[in-house]
């Protein structure tokens, strides 16, 4: 398949760019079955020649082309319907009726607050122009009007305000915000290009519009992406906050799968400078070795790394509720256990060659011994809570 794609250096277009050559190079096998054998990218600095002969042999546009921010109202129109005019009247010169996708948005309702807006009468006049390109061709058109779109290569202050706070969290600029109770529906570009890449293969969503409100319906006139979310722009920077701070204080916000938080987490840190890129850990040294927490949780507990030199006895503890895991990386070492109240020892040699995963069992003193002259041991530990110093639930016992 051919597919030319417009607005190829934008936002939305790069990352769809992105993934269509990934699925071209077989480097993404989620798409089986759907070959990509070119991907035309058109943009600003590509010529009308290009334009010509990509219009000639797609089989499958997206336009993305469009004006957010022009210097002049006027340029709406132009830039929005005007290179769509230029687009299909390119397509019906070469008779190529393949499917085109258009990207217009929410202000294309025009209702609301985007009753009076330029910008959308510019992307309604082009939905027009795609219907009524689809009545006089039989080709089909797919309308997609997108609400507020984030991720990562979105450009901030432009017009995402995601994009823009998240650039100010990760490079500690100024922000502002005039009224944290307003709500947000955002779209995440993965979550587009996976409708996208659904649509290219036929599979697109349909729906109509009531006002702003989405209508899924099976013949629906227009397309739209399942997956949003409603978020207030006070949500928003509480949980930028979060991220900012997570190298300080090491604890992991909640990100559960599919969530708003687990993605912009991964917007956020697409912006980070490359000072940020990297953040020191407290290593707690002594003439043993030394113990580093590397990472907390708020409900999973944490991860720490152990690193004990040749012949040390580290541990010599027990834990009323608190439990581990100890995992030996580099190294060999012998790894002991003793109830409570018993005599018997359970003993696990581990190594660095064979990992493994040991349980510190609570009610059993625990200790972990270097077995190596020569070489330290290296323990990935986690354990299934925070480390509290006023309540350490740790208590010193031999094996």
């Amino acid at each position: 398949m051919k597919i030319l794609v417009t607005g190829a250096e934008g936002f939305v277009g790069k990352n769809l760019c992105w993934a269509l050559k990934n699925i071209q190079a077989d480097k993404d096998r989620t798409h089986a079955g759907l070959v990509v054998e070119v991907v035309y990218e058109y943009d600003l600095d590509s010529t009308p020649e290009e334009l010509d002969a990509w219009c000639k042999d797609c089989d499958f546009v997206f336009n993305l082309a469009g004006v957010n921010r022009p210097k002049e109202q006027s340029e709406f129109m132009t830039g929005n319907y005007g290179f769509a005019s230029t687009l299909l009247n390119t397509l019906k010169k070469h008779n190529n009726t393949c499917p085109v996708m258009l990207s217009s948005s929410q202000q294309a309702s025009l209702t609301g607050r985007f009753g009076d807006s330029e910008y959308g009468r510019s992307k309604k006049a082009g939905e027009e122009l795609f219907f009524a390109y689809a009545k006089e061709t039989g080709a089909k058109v797919l309308v997609y009007r997108f609400p507020n779109l984030f991720g990562k290569w979105c450009r901030p202050n432009y017009n995402s305000a995601v994009a823009t706070f998240c650039n100010a969290f990760a490079n500690d600029l100024p922000y502002t915000v005039n009224d944290p109770s307003v709500e947000l529906e955002l779209l995440y570009i993965d979550d587009l290009v996976d409708e996208m890449i659904a649509a290219l293969q036929g599979n697109e969503h349909h729906c109509e519009f009531n006002g702003l409100d989405v209508l899924p319906q099976t013949d629906g006139k227009y397309c739209y992406c399942t997956i949003t979310h409603h978020v207030t722009l006070g949500e928003i920077v509480e949980l930028l906050k979060s991220f900012a701070e997570q190298p300080k204080t090491l604890v992991m916000p909640e990100i559960p799968a599919n969530s708003f938080a687990k993605k912009l987490y991964s917007t956020y840190l697409s912006y980070l400078p490359k000072d940020k890129a990297a953040f020191p850990l407290k290593m707690n040294v002594d003439e043993r070795g030394s113990f580093t927490e590397l990472l907390k949780t708020g409900k999973c507990g944490q991860f720490s790394v152990n690193i004990s030199k040749p012949g040390i006895t580290k541990g010599q503890h027990w834990h009323n509720t608190k439990w581990e895991f100890f995992i030996v990386v580099s190294g060999r070492a012998l790894i002991q256990l003793r109830k409570i109240g018993s005599q018997e020892i359970i003993e696990f040699e581990v190594s660095g060659d064979q990992i493994q995963a040991v349980m510190m069992l609570p009610g059993y003193t625990h200790n972990i011994i270097n077995l190596s002259d020569t070489d330290d041991l290296v323990t990935l530990m986690w354990a299934n809570e925070q480390f509290d110093p006023s309540k350490p639930d740790t208590f010193f016992e031999k094996v």
